[in-house]
This record gives C-alpha cells, structure tokens and sequence, in this order.
C-alpha cells in the first residue's frame, strides 16, 4: 500500500511538472506571437513570474529527493527559457546611487506622475503630494525629464505645471502635445530639458487604442545631438471596481469567474492595443538619424511582445546596472515592471536608480549616460 501511494505521488509530480513546463514555455513564446492573433497566449506573459517560480521549485525538489532524472524536465526548459529569464531579473550587485554626476553625463529621468495626484489647487501644506513630487524631481538634477501622464492646465483654480518646472526647477525647455482633458485642462507625456531642443515632433496611435502620443525631441549636447522620445502606451484602464474585483479574487470572495470576466476582457484589449502600438513605435526608432534614448510606460512587462518590440537592439538600462525584479508599478502584483529607460549602444549606461516611494502608483526611473567617442 505504501509503495503505491509512492509510485501514485511521483507520478502525480511528474505529470504536475509537465503541464507546469508545459504553459512555461508557452509564456516564453509570448514576445514572438502578435497579440492580436494569439492574445490567449500573451496572458501568460503576465504569469511568467509565477511559472518561473513552479519550475526552479521542482527542479530543487526532484534534487532534494534524488531524482535528478526527472529534474532534466525543469532544467532543461530553464536553459530554453533564458532570454526571457535575463530580461526579467537582473544580477548586478546592489549599489548606492552616486547623485554627483561625472563630467560627460546625460541624467534621464523617466516617470508616470499620475497628473501629480492633485490637479485642483491645494493651501493645504500638509497633504500636498504633488510638491513632495516636485522636491523628488528636483533632488534628482536630471538633464532631462520624460513624465508620462502628465496634467496641466490654464484655469486658475486648478495647477499650471509646466510653468514651476520650468522656473523652479531649471528646465527652460520643454515639448508638449497639450492634448484637451477637459475645458482648459491637457493631458499628456511631456519632455523637459536643460539642452536645447532643435527638433521635436509626435505621432498619434491610431484608434482605437487611446490617443496617446509618441514624442520625439532632438536635443543639441555639447557638439552632438541626441533624440529622445517618451511614451505612454494603451493601459488595461483599471477603474476602482476592477480593483476591487482583484481584491475578492485575491481573497477568495465571491464567484471567481464573475470577478474575472470584466478583468479579463480589459487585460485582453491592452494586450492586443499595445502591440498595433509597439509596432509603431518599432518603425520611428528604427529611422532615427541620431543616437537614441527612450522612456517610457509600456503598461507591459518584459516577457511581452511589446517590451520585445520597442526595445529591438537598444539596451535596458535597469538590466544593464539594476538588482532583482525591478517593479516599477505599486499596485497589483510586485512583478510588474512596466516602466522603462532604453539607451542607443552608442551610449554607456553609467548607473542606474529606481526610486521606490509612494507619490504616484508608478516608481521614479534615473539613468546617467555618457555618449561614446
């Protein structure tokens, strides 16, 4: 009896550890399938993580009990899945950021301020999350700023944002598609700088996916010009009831298929937005006269054909000088980076931060690049 309930117990591991192997690596085919054919595959990208976890799991577990044999099954499909492992995690020995920038540093900043949380006008000192953002930026000393939704406006009861950025915070240069959010309110990506611009432009993604826009400006340093775009792609548009249906899934409450259906059909939608987009996007980088840096949320994370896509050949500059996972999104899950800083090859990525504190609902990016000779 005992030695069945052995046999029964390894064959159900066994068969367990296929069908993990199994959706792990479908979930590493996911960057190469179009998402708008294939978009029941793409939703593996999201459980990557997870998939990943099973499979390390197993493949100790088999060890433990010497059964190396069964552990090829988890070793094996490790060694297939290693380029999307090596864009997931990065190994690089935790260090301080050093604030003082080197002679020949260009200091990108790239983050989502979520319209700085508070777009009326506020007296009140001590609830004021939008110059707590203010301040962070200003520590920073960046040359240039990519901020991703991005809200300003003219009506005198709500903020003007450019303006303090500008002056207090020393960047005279700015370019901004001022897209209408409202009467007298734009909402937007912007890009503000401490060079001078020479060139800008944007394209709009087609509908139906939200009008957002890539922007694109040429900026003139010291003898060289460099093109910087900014980005923020189609999200899954989580509203407050989304997030309470992932609550009750989190917590078991409720019919798990009714929590699902509507959160489902949002990811669905993202997934296949974000890939007309990212093809866009693939195509300007590709015809870019100069040396390329990027920023952006992509609201995908890095096993997505979008991440694929828009990346190409240009380096990640968290995997280039960054520890671990790398979130950047505070809310959901803790694997989800889904904002990023890309740099041309032509440029070396000096160091690295990601500013953990919760202003917006995404984490502040800072990279120091130096163009090469």
């Amino acid at each position: 009896m005992a030695i069945s309930f052995r046999v029964f117990t390894r064959r159900f591991f066994f068969f367990a550890n296929i069908a993990v192997v199994f959706f792990f690596l479908l979930a590493c085919l996911v960057p190469y399938l179009d998402p708008q054919r294939w978009w029941f595959i793409s939703f593996l990208g999201l459980a990557f993580p997870f998939l990943l976890f099973f499979v390390i799991l197993f493949l100790a577990a088999w060890l433990i009990v010497l059964k190396p044999r069964f552990a090829l099954l988890s070793g094996i499909a490790l060694l297939l899945g290693i380029k999307s492992i090596t864009v997931f995690l990065s190994f690089h020995t935790p260090k301080a950021f050093n604030y003082k920038k080197e002679p020949g540093s260009i200091r990108v900043v790239s983050w989502n301020v979520a319209r700085f949380i508070e777009l009326k006008r506020n007296t009140n000192a001590g609830s004021e999350k939008r110059l707590k953002m203010f301040e962070l930026i200003k520590k920073q000393d960046a040359d240039v700023l990519c901020l991703q939704e991005f809200h300003t406006s003219t009506n005198p009861v709500f903020y003007d944002n450019i303006e303090p950025i500008q002056k207090e915070l020393g960047y005279p240069y700015y370019y901004f598609s001022f897209d209408e959010d409202g009467d007298q309110h734009y909402y937007s990506s912007i890009i503000f700088s401490r060079y001078p611009i020479i060139d800008s432009g944007k394209i709009r993604y087609p509908r139906p996916t939200l009008p957002d826009v890539l922007l694109q400006v040429d900026l003139k340093v010291n003898n060289d010009t460099i093109r910087v775009y900014t980005t923020h792609l189609q999200s899954n548009q989580f509203g407050k009831k989304d997030y309470e249906r992932l609550g009750k899934i989190k917590s078991g409450d409720d019919s798990l298929v009714s929590n699902s259906k509507n959160i489902l059909s949002k990811i669905r939608k993202g997934i296949s937005y974000r890939g007309i987009q990212a093809d866009i996007v693939d195509e300007v980088l590709d015809n870019s006269p100069y040396p390329i840096v990027f920023c952006a949320d992509l609201n995908d994370v890095p096993n997505s054909y979008t991440y694929f896509s828009v990346r190409g050949n240009l380096q990640d500059a968290f995997l280039k000088k960054g520890f671990g996972i790398g979130r950047t999104f505070s809310a959901i899950s803790p694997t989800l980076r889904i904002d990023y800083i890309f740099a041309d090859k032509q440029f070396r990525i000096r160091q690295f931060n990601r500013i953990v504190k919760n202003l917006s609902d995404h984490y502040m990016l800072v990279a120091d690049l130096e163009l090469k000779k």
